[in-house]
């Protein structure tokens, strides 16, 4: 316990959170489960399988979660977000692990008071790559000469927006990854959004949309190791990192952003992921890393190459930032009367 307390801190649990919400439940591959049942009773929430009992469906007049047998994708109010575990059947009796619940599901269905919330005035934008490192290459295209236009028009808009915006780089030029969020960190930014493209080598035609990452939570692997610990840097294992102190505010800011860029881009949606990329696990303030799309998918390429579509994804951008203020957005205090 008492290296577990710390751990919960860390991550804007607490002990009497974390018991309150405990149900009795089964082991499965060293994680704890519940039945899907239990807890949906316990939150006004019912229940049904559906699709040939593929899929189980929460329900209630707010809110739709949608999970798949024996897969970690899971649908929270329409937007994608991969669990840390998969979602189990035993014996007909759907199952979902217990950190799952803390660590996605019930944040963002009920968002917690933060005692430390306070406005969101300084972003700090990250256009991946520059310089020697080219990111995506397909063709001549190079993944490094949109993501810095994309951050130049976001900065523009943000600052219409009333909040004030610092660049990891407004050249083309080499910034070490670790570089990236320590000037965050150094500058006491609100927010830190590192900008990319994606590519793929198997389904060029079929893969596209964009994808949010935030850091993953402790005790989990992440959603994609495989790029994790190739093209951004990875902490080995599943242990704290300094971004787990914010945990939960960057997945509401990752839900947030995710929501607005399928809705208002008509995207496909490849959801919110977990990932310990560099410049996510050193940042001191919320942070996520969006990959706006495929540079490999013939229709979505084009919009990519295009400013136009960058600048509408700007705009979904700023609505998913100005949607998570809101949400975060210290609660009004009235003023004091005289007596």
């Amino acid at each position: 316990m008492r290296k577990l307390f710390p751990l919960l801190l860390a991550c804007g649990l607490s002990l009497a959170h974390a018991a309150e919400h405990r149900l009795e439940g089964v082991r499965l591959g060293g994680q704890d489960y519940v039945p899907l049942a239990d807890w949906a009773r316990a939150n006004d929430l019912g229940w049904r399988w559906f699709n040939r009992d593929k899929t189980v469906e929460a329900t209630n007049r707010t809110t739709r979660l949608q999970f798949d047998a024996d897969s970690a994708q899971a649908e929270i109010n329409g937007v994608r977000v991969r669990l840390s575990f998969p979602f189990a059947v035993v014996k007909s009796r759907p199952l979902i692990a217990q950190l799952d619940l803390d660590t996605a599901i019930r944040p963002l269905l009920f968002p917690p008071r933060f005692t430390d919330a306070r406005p969101v005035r300084v972003i700090c934008l990250d256009p991946g790559h520059g310089g020697r490192d080219s990111g995506n290459r397909v063709w001549w295209r190079q993944e490094k000469n949109y993501t810095l236009p994309l951050a130049l028009e976001l900065r523009d808009q943000l600052k219409k927006a009333g909040f004030s915006v610092v660049l990891t780089r407004s050249t083309d030029t080499t910034v070490k990854l670790p570089d990236r969020p320590a000037l965050a960190n150094r500058l006491k930014a609100d927010l830190f959004v590192s900008l990319h493209f994606n590519a793929t080598v198997a389904g060029r035609d079929e893969v596209e949309g964009p994808e949010t990452y935030c850091i993953t939570p402790i005790g989990a692997s992440s959603s994609n190791e495989r790029i994790e610990n190739t093209e951004y840097g990875s902490t080995v294992g599943t242990g704290l990192t300094l971004a787990n102190r914010n945990e939960q505010k960057s997945l509401l800011l990752a839900y947030q952003v995710q929501k607005a860029l399928v809705r208002n881009l008509a995207a496909n949606d490849r959801g919110v992921k977990r990932a310990r990329f560099a410049v996510l696990r050193d940042a001191a303030m919320p942070a996520i890393l969006i990959e706006g799309g495929f540079m490999t998918h013939p229709a979505e390429s084009k919009r990519i190459y295009d400013a136009t579509y960058r600048r509408q994804m700007a705009q979904a951008i700023v609505k998913g930032i100005l949607a998570y203020q809101q949400a975060t957005a210290p609660p009004a205090t009235k003023p004091s009367r005289g007596r």
